[in-house]
């Protein structure tokens, strides 16, 4: 197995983790409150949906595009 695919297979878990782990929090009351009140997700959260979504998409290219060895 190429190690850029073994590589983009680990980021690429790693993204989906953070995703959900974003998605979880979005989720809990208080997060929601603190989404009504402000209009806004807390800074943990927006972190965790934004650096999920880029390994995400870094991992699968990763695996897509990597080189061939």
């Amino acid at each position: 197995m190429p190690t850029n695919l073994v590589l983009g297979i680990i980021v690429l878990a790693a993204g989906v983790a953070l995703l959900g782990f974003g998605w979880n929090a979005s989720n809990a009351p208080m997060e929601q409150l603190s989404e009504t009140i402000t209009g806004r997700y807390t800074d943990l959260t927006m972190w965790y949906l934004i650096v999920g979504a880029a390994a995400a998409c870094g991992g699968a290219a990763l695996m897509v595009f990597g080189r061939k060895a």
